[in-house]
């Protein structure tokens, strides 16, 4: 299989047929094998009927559904163990997303990119939308160390090597291309045209924002210190035990002079500081310890490889 197009979607009834014949009509031309693998996430209409209709009607078509709605990373994250092509595009089921935008982009990754994500340049969605996204790129852009002007383009193009090493869980659908990037995969950005909505509502409200900067957060922390993250509470258990440390030294220097400190809740908040540091510390041990019980399941991407297996070499 050259191409997989993976669809999550969530109560798209209306769009599903017009969306697989925009589909055919981009890849036809391209002369490649190519299959389309929907992901119903739990839709409440009848999204699943047209699903059977499109199944049964196309020998390119698969389906796998949810008994109810768990999330677009968790739709993604099956659609990536499923899908079969070298490249792989991702784009939402509402006909925002140009199917016609999807030859250039494999060009790109022909080319020698990993992932090209599409980045809506002309945004047809209301400016209750547009101004927190820009925000939330703009954060999120300095913080994972990858600028992007649209990091949650619903459509990208994966090389397969890279869906099947990011891990993608809870929302981190948002951050796929710095999940990338910090695998060490090569990541671009391109223009791609957007429409406006034909058919029924969001799924997203406001408090995604919200909860993408924690997603934000998890992501930082993973990068960082998911395999040391003794790095990380320890030097917080130092900091904190370290203040502590010092009231309990200046309050010694107090006593020997005469004062009294018994009643003073500074020697209660030097006893607090180094004792919650010293807790820090003990978190960073037990993160260690099962970072390292797990270290055997971390898998590498292994860009190329060339060995001669079945013996050693000779001369």
């Amino acid at each position: 299989m050259d191409v997989s197009i993976l669809i999550p979607l969530l109560n798209e009834e209306e769009s599903l047929r017009e969306l697989y014949r925009r589909i055919s009509a981009a890849m036809e031309p391209l002369g490649k094998q190519w299959e389309v693998v929907f992901v119903n996430d739990g839709s409440t209409d009848g999204s699943m009927d047209v699903l059977r209709e499109l199944y049964e009607a196309h020998g390119n078509v698969k389906v796998l559904a949810f008994g109810r709605n768990l999330g677009k990373s968790a739709a993604l994250a099956v659609g990536f163990r499923e899908v079969q092509g070298e490249a792989v595009v991702t784009m939402d089921a509402d006909l925002q997303d140009d199917p016609s935008e999807i030859p250039k982009m494999l060009d790109l990754l022909n080319e020698g990119c990993d992932l090209v994500s599409g980045w809506k340049k002309e945004r047809q969605d209301p400016l209750s939308k547009r101004l927190p996204s820009r925000i939330f790129n703009g954060v999120a852009g300095r913080l994972s160390g990858i600028r992007l002007h649209d990091m949650n383009c619903g459509l990208k193009v994966y090389r397969r090597l890279v869906v099947k090493t990011i891990k993608v869980y809870g929302e981190l659908h948002r951050y796929t291309p710095a999940l990338a990037h910090w695998a060490g995969f090569t990541v671009t950005e391109v223009p791609v045209k957007h429409h406006p909505r034909e058919h029924g509502t969001s799924k997203f409200g406001a408090e995604r924002f919200m909860r993408g900067f924690f997603d934000l957060l998890t992501v930082l922390f993973l990068r960082r210190y998911a395999t040391r993250p003794l790095h990380l509470f320890g030097m917080l258990g130092g900091i904190l035990f370290a203040g502590g440390l010092g009231i309990g030294i200046y309050l010694t220097i107090v006593k020997i002079m005469g004062g009294a400190i018994g009643r003073r809740p500074l020697l209660t908040l030097g006893i607090l500081l180094m004792v919650v540091g010293v807790q820090f510390v003990s978190f960073g041990l037990i993160g260690e310890m099962l970072a390292y019980l797990r270290s055997e399941d971390v898998s590498y991407p292994v860009r190329e490889r060339l060995a001669r297996d079945g013996g050693e070499g000779g001369g």
